[in-house]
């Protein structure tokens, strides 16, 4: 791009797909909502955020229906997009106009179809010769075009499967059109592998793709994005259309173009290469007795956990840096560094040049491994948690100055690639207080503000000079003590890695610890935007930063938006919002979407994903299109990003109302004789999705702490679709006789005293025992299993790893649970089983029993909120 445009920000994410997602089913009763572009205004500078991983897996034994999602991509415009990141150091700033929602409560998660690599869509048709020039056909007849569907990829889902012509009507802010994206995601099968150079437009740098023209007589192809023709060096050549068919980029919506090792003497073609790269822990020395034994309880199996090829390294951080030394077979022994300052090079040199081995594979030191981790003493002294000095921003540089050994005074054009990126996973029960990048014990230093600022830059600065050496910092706190999570933050974000807070450092930490360390993820990442020319993006939200122009190939009419990501893991994903730029004349639109990167094997893929939808004239066919799910992600995204501290969540809230008092007046119809309106009954799950993101942990009042609701919005920035459409809006299923479930809205109505309940809130799953059920010991006892078992089931991919409650009706922990259902008990019977249908299934007496066990308290049932907005329920 000649002239960049305008910085945009950006926020990071990730997304994760359940196993059994390959297969999807329809979901007949679910209805698809768009969100129309969101016009941003000037875009701010962005760094590299934190990632974060979700993924569900249906449990076999009930019911999963899914939302099919579109093949989609993004594009850039001339205008500046603008990109947004995660809370973090001031740096980045959010451009976004208001926004809200949260997802979808009671059914499955919606799961992209896998387009079938056989397509039926043909490719092309023989050049018309008219008055000596050539007419470029379509690659079938406009009845075969109407009558075979655009596959779907499961890599972008967009807001709506059409777009509207009138730019007054597509460009209504408060549903907003778009998509997300998920780079990494990992599909099976995956998608058609090319090992050859792909053929691009020499005009705006395009690929070829199913949807373009072809002359089979001369082989030539015209971009869909800028129309410009182009050649394919007799490629394309071919007798007919349907020889054609046999070349991927010409079947298939997406393909991977993959360069493997010919040209790069450091590709190992072996399952196991990504076991090369390191993993150092770096663990903090200052914990209490209790929360030691759990750290180390976790760690110990955390390294039977890694296979044996695996290189580990082990740092300790008080206010010192011990780096264990794994060549005394028979005893803990460790290098000291002082904490309070960076490490001189001098020191470095004798560290990593001197007779100690500071990483090595798993097989041959597992002993001495354990033995360090025994050896462990509990804080001697008498300082409250928060006073006590950690250098852990000295710990981290000595971690990277390990990992990269030797190698960091050789060339980088010399240097030897490890496959996958190295990491680092930091380990910590408290705030970094000691050596650079600290902040006072006390927030009442009297130069608090300027040395948190210095210690934001200073963390964002290490976190690039550790994505610069292909390695990733992972954060895990635990404990009671806060962490000053805006000063560690930006150490994540900059390097790609994820910042999780948990409430001790036993099971979920443990499992996390695993996650973070096995995940795979790519390099050298870079996503690339390109749209029809009637298409604006105005905004991106997720993992990366505006590419420079001399860090991709430029082409002389390029107005792709290109994004460099520090990592690439299927758990992230982008939400981009567009716009039309004007009224849209053409009966198609299309979007590319191109990521390259390396992946943990060491190979460079170009995947290239083009998405083609459908121009409509008709607002009712518009809505019919949206998906409601995504567009309420997408909604709650942008909505997010504006929420950087409690009190601009509450101003939030305000906007999720506005928001669905605006979509209901222009979508929507007025009842006769009244001022009121009936909101879209093509959009019927979108109110209470917004209303569940209003009240949720997200921007409700349920998280006590600011670092946790800090932690959690970096997170829902980032996440894939599938975790946050759960964190936004949870998942309610009821256990059944014979271990299954039935999938129920989460409302409180659900709190049925014969019954066990999970609820899915992305970061947390509650299991709830009713009364009498807990009362019956071989009946709570099965049921409880199940439920579990359920829980482990759906969560079993997702990175955060939730922390997972069991308790029982009455418990004091129950209030976990109650808070995160709607109340629709104060609704009358009608209301309650117009939205939960399961109700008509009990006995009056059973229903008398029901309401009769809820307290009153004043939290607006759905309904009741619907009615304060002068808005009638679909």
């Amino acid at each position: 791009m000649a002239n960049p445009p305008p910085q945009l920000s950006v926020g990071y994410s990730t997304t994760i797909i359940p196993s059994n997602q390959d297969a999807p089913t329809p979901r007949p009763d679910a209805k698809l909502i768009p969100a129309p572009p969101f016009a941003s205004p000037a875009a701010p500078r962005f760094p590299p955020p934190p990632l974060s991983r979700p993924d569900q897996i249906p449990s076999p034994s009930m019911r999963t229906p899914t939302m099919p999602s579109p093949v989609n991509g993004i594009r850039a415009g001339s205008p500046a997009p603008h990109l947004s990141t995660p809370p973090g150091p001031p740096v980045f700033s959010s451009p976004l106009r208001p926004a809200a929602v949260p997802f979808r409560t009671s059914p499955a998660t919606p799961q992209p179809v896998a387009f079938s690599s056989g397509s039926s869509l043909p490719t092309s048709s023989p050049p018309h010769f008219s008055n000596g020039s050539i007419e470029l056909l379509r690659e079938a007849s406009d009845a075969t075009e109407q009558s075979v569907p655009d596959p779907e990829s499961p890599y972008v889902l967009f807001s709506a499967h059409k777009v509207l012509k009138q730019k007054k009507l597509a460009n209504i802010p408060s549903l907003g059109f778009g998509a997300l994206i998920s780079p990494g995601r990992e599909i099976l099968p995956g998608p058609q592998i090319i090992q050859r150079d792909p053929h691009r437009c020499q005009s705006c740098g395009a690929y070829a793709n199913l949807y373009c023209n072809i002359l089979p007589g001369s082989g030539q192809w015209q971009c869909v994005i800028c129309r410009s023709l182009n050649g394919s060096e007799g490629e394309y050549i071919a007798s007919s259309k349907e020889e054609l068919r046999n070349l991927p980029e010409l079947s298939s919506p997406l393909v991977d173009y993959v360069q493997t090792g010919n040209k790069r003497p450091g590709f190992v073609p072996v399952s196991d290469s990504r076991m090369s790269a390191p993993i150092v822990l770096v663990v903090d020395e200052c914990l209490d007795e209790p929360h030691l034994q759990h750290l180390q309880s976790s760690l110990h199996a955390f390294v039977d956990s890694l296979p044996p090829t695996t290189r580990i390294g082990i740092v300790l951080y008080g206010r010192t840096v011990s780096v264990y030394d794994f060549s005394e077979e028979s005893i803990a022994s460790a290098d000291v560094l002082p904490g309070s300052k960076s490490p001189t090079q001098e020191a470095l040199k004798a560290l990593i040049y001197g007779t100690g081995i500071y990483l090595s594979p798993i097989h041959a030191s597992l002993p001495v491994v354990h033995l360090i981790f025994s050896s462990l003493s509990p804080y001697k002294l008498n300082n409250p948690e928060a006073s006590r000095d950690r250098c852990l921003g000295t710990a981290v540089e000595v971690a990277l100055a390990i990992i990269q050994g030797p190698s960091a005074e050789m060339t980088r054009g010399v240097v030897k690639r490890i496959g996958g990126n190295s990491r680092v996973i930091v380990c910590s029960g408290g705030p970094n207080t000691y050596g650079p990048g600290s902040v006072p014990h006390s927030f009442n230093h009297p130069n608090y503000p300027h040395l948190e600022k210095t210690a934001l830059k200073w963390m964002e600065n290490l976190g690039c000079e550790a994505h610069r050496h292909n390695t990733v910092v992972d954060i895990l706190c635990a404990g009671t003590c806060p962490v000053r999570v805006p000063v560690l933050q930006p150490l994540a974000k900059a390097s790609g890695g994820v910042l999780i807070l948990h409430d001790d450092f036993g099971e979920a930490f443990g499992v996390n610890l695993q996650r973070a360390s096995t995940r795979a993820a790519g390099s050298h990442g870079l996503l690339e935007i390109r749209c029809s020319d009637n298409i604006l993006i105005t905004q991106v939200i997720g993992p990366g930063e505006e590419a420079h122009t001399d860090s991709h190939e430029t082409f002389k009419n390029d107005t792709s938006l290109s994004i460099q990501m520090p990592s690439v893991e299927e758990t992230q994903s982008f939400s981009v919002s567009m716009e039309t730029r004007g009224d849209i004349k053409s009966d198609y639109v299309f979007f590319q979407f191109v990521i390259h990167f390396s992946n943990v094997y060491q190979a460079d893929i170009s995947r290239v994903i083009t998405v083609r939808l459908p121009t409509v004239d008709s607002v009712s066919a518009y809505l019919d299109s949206v998906q409601d799910e995504v567009a309420a992600v997408l909604i709650a995204k942008r909505t997010l990003l504006r929420a950087k501290t409690f009190s601009d969540a509450i101003d939030m809230r305000a906007t999720i109302d506005e928001r669905v008092k605006d979509i209901a007046s222009k979508f929507g119809s007025q009842m006769p004789k009244s001022k009121l309106y009936r909101f879209p009954k093509e959009l019927s799950l979108l109110p209470e999705l917004l209303f569940h993101l209003r009240r949720g942990p997200l921007l409700g009042g349920i998280v006590g702490h600011e670092d946790e609701r800090s932690v959690l919005r970096n997170l829902f920035l980032n996440a894939s679709f599938d975790l946050s459409l759960r964190m936004a809006a949870p998942r309610c299923l009821m256990h059944r006789e014979g271990g299954t479930f039935e999938e129920l809205p989460a409302h409180d109505l659900a709190m049925q005293s014969d019954a066990a309940v999970v609820l899915d809130h992305g970061t947390d799953v509650f299991i709830w025992l009713g009364a009498e059920l807990a009362a019956q010991e071989g009946k709570s006892a099965a049921a409880l299993a199940a439920c579990r078992t359920l829980a482990e089931e759906l969560t079993e991919m997702r990175f955060p790893a939730p922390r997972i409650l069991a308790f029982k009706e009455g418990s004091s922990q129950a209030r976990y649970f109650v808070s995160r259902l709607i109340p629709a008990h104060k609704d009358p019977p009608y209301e309650q089983e117009a939205r939960f249908p399961q109700l008509r299934t009990l006995t009056t007496e059973q229903r008398t029993k029901l309401k009769s066990s809820f307290l009153h308290f004043d939290d607006p049932s759905f309904y009741e909120w619907m009615r304060s907005l002068k808005v009638l329920p679909p």
